[in-house]
């Protein structure tokens, strides 16, 4: 009996000291794999969302980038003009010789007219297409300083999800949640830096 309970005692001994070596390694495992996952205190991700339009309304870099492509417009649409001005002026020197034109010279007063409205065309066609990629770059840029502005906001990876809300987009948002203002000073920030 003695030796039966000096077994018992030896056997127990082993499954306990087991039992404390699974359950230490086990331990160390899930701390370790808790390290490697973010967690906030509630276990849960949050969200935040800025207004867009607040950012279109004020974001100086934005306003910057509009008045340039309304002077970009604007440069375009003068060359145009000139363009327009001298197929106007070409055509009414053409109407004025009218009757004094012989068939030749009105077949190739027709010819040039037909020309020069077909360069006209041509020219409207590359300036709207210039003007359209030239938009799509700056919009681009814009897009990306906000992108790589709001990596930088949330450094510490305190939201998962930063939303730009658009009025026809979401239906309904807490102001709670809300980083606009801190975000379009940020941003403001940022553009007067690199201005200096």
């Amino acid at each position: 009996m003695k030796n039966f309970t000096l077994g018992l005692n030896i056997v127990l001994a082993v499954a306990v000291a087991v039992l404390f070596y699974l359950h230490f390694s086990a331990t160390k495992k899930t701390a370790a794999a808790d390290k490697q996952q973010p967690q906030s205190s509630t276990g849960s991700f949050k969200i935040a969302y800025f207004e867009m339009d607040s950012i279109e309304n004020h974001y100086e870099y934005l306003k910057d980038v509009r008045k340039s492509l309304r002077t970009l417009e604007q440069q375009k649409s003068d060359e145009l003009s000139v363009l327009r001005n001298d197929y106007k002026t070409v055509l009414q020197g053409y109407q004025s010789r009218g009757k004094s034109m012989t068939q030749e010279d009105m077949a190739k007063a027709n010819e040039d007219l037909q020309r020069r409205d077909m360069e006209l065309k041509n020219q409207e066609q590359i300036k709207t297409q210039e003007l359209q990629d030239a938009s799509i770059q700056k919009i681009q840029q814009v897009k990306k300083k906000i992108e790589e502005y709001l990596k930088e906001f949330n450094k510490d990876k305190t939201y998962a999800y930063i939303l730009a809300s658009s009025g026809d987009i979401m239906y309904y948002k807490d102001s709670v949640y809300s980083v606009t203002n801190e975000i379009l000073k940020g941003l403001n920030d940022e553009y007067k830096k690199k201005k200096q």
